[in-house]
């Protein structure tokens, strides 16, 4: 007995006229904001094989992941991530391109979700990364595109959130290399569950990278949270990064952004390539990040090609559900006519739409049956005008 062919897998669901108008829009706007600015596109395939994902470091949990095998009987994932898989393409094929490379693309990534967690399994992504150049530069000019990205939906509703993924890494190497025990700590501090994490530190003991890590989730404001990170930061790899991101939170406020910017120390990806600058976009109508982004200077290195790398993207499914929440009218316009050929002119009458088609004229030809059926069926979908064609192909106009 057939029980799920008339439903979509859990995490995935039919887009219909509007909404896939929305994302469709933010696509383009995005592809000629890239372009504009010197990235080409690539795209990589929608099925790699497991070891892509599972490098040196354990960067996707295995059960985010979903799982095929290929005619060899070889493990596959449908692609959970689209900046690893770029990542494999710039230390092959791209290797010795002229570098720093600018690469952007819109492809879907597939990540298994828990069970009502409300995000979808399958994600439209547009974004961008710079394979190589100088660092300081590569994350200004990241930063900047991230900011004109989030411009491009038109909205002044927008925030960004920016951290360093140094932070956490450089305390949590120094407790512990135990991978389950680093991304439950992980998500304590991403989550800012302190309860939790005082919790779980109390195991190390007294240290003063136990008690930096437990103060990560209060480093939330304003500039002020400079001056706090100062009293506690004396490891010189900790100063560094915090240099790091005073320089970019002074150049988002040079841009002009300073009341639409908030630090926020415990920023850690749950994709833990990242090794540096971190940050996350807001628009007013999602509850979630709709762009993030960072540095992962150690990526490209796993596959055998050391070179420093920054990026970011942006989840187009969301930026589409914020459009349309925020905007009420109809993204899908009608026909501007309805061509309704007589029976024997049908052939007439697709000419017609054709050449009224050539002309930019938005020309839907009729599949009715009567001429009073046209009309019925132009008035429900807000079709003004019927061009009504015989078998001599004269046309008459008629208005709805």
């Amino acid at each position: 007995m057939r029980k799920y062919d008339l439903i979509t897998p859990e995490g995935t669901r039919d887009l219909l006229f509007d909404e896939s108008v929305a994302r469709r829009t933010a696509e383009e706007k995005l592809r000629r904001l890239f372009e504009n600015y010197g990235y080409s596109e690539v795209i990589t395939p929608g099925v790699e094989f497991y070891d892509v994902f599972m490098l040196k470091s354990r960067y996707f949990a295995q059960e985010t992941m979903y799982k095929l095998s290929d005619g060899k009987g070889r493990l596959m994932v449908i692609r959970p991530d689209s900046t690893m898989p770029i990542a494999r393409l710039a230390a092959t094929r791209l290797k010795d391109e002229i570098h720093p490379l600018k690469l952007f693309y819109s492809q879907n990534i597939f990540r298994i979700n828990p069970k009502d967690s409300g995000r979808d399994d399958e994600i439209t992504q547009s974004g961008i990364e710079i394979i190589g150049g100088n660092v300081k530069k590569a994350d200004m000019e990241i930063l900047n595109l991230a900011a004109e990205a989030i411009k491009t939906f038109e909205t002044d509703n927008f925030r960004f959130e920016i951290g360093d993924g140094a932070f956490f890494k450089i305390l949590i190497s120094k407790l512990t290399d135990d991978e389950d025990e680093t991304e439950r700590l992980r998500e304590y501090v991403e989550n800012k569950n302190i309860p939790e994490l005082k919790t779980a530190l109390e195991k190390y003991g007294y240290s003063d990278q136990a008690d930096i890590l437990y103060e990560l989730p209060k480093l939330f404001g304003g500039s002020e949270v400079f001056e706090k990170a100062e009293q506690i930061f004396k490891d010189e790899k900790l100063v560094s990064a915090l240099n790091d991101i005073k320089e970019a939170y002074a150049y988002l406020c040079a841009l002009g952004l300073k009341d639409k910017v908030t630090l926020d120390f415990s920023l850690v990806n749950k994709a833990n390539y990242y090794t540096g600058l971190l940050f996350r976009g807001y628009i007013m109508g999602y509850g979630m990040p709709v762009l993030s982004g960072g540095r992962y200077d150690a990526l490209t290195g796993d596959f055998g090609f050391p070179c420093p790398a920054t990026g970011f993207a942006v989840n187009i499914n969301a930026v589409a559900k914020a459009l349309l929440k925020n905007n009420r009218a109809e993204l899908t316009a009608p026909s501007d006519i309805m061509v309704y050929a007589e029976n024997d002119a049908m052939q007439k009458g697709f000419l017609h739409c054709r050449a009224l088609a050539a002309d930019g004229i938005r020309a839907e030809n009729s599949l009715n049956e009567t001429l009073e059926e046209a009309k019925e069926f132009a008035r429900k979908k807000g079709i003004k005008l019927i061009d009504r064609v015989d078998k001599n192909g004269n046309v008459t106009k008629i208005q709805v």
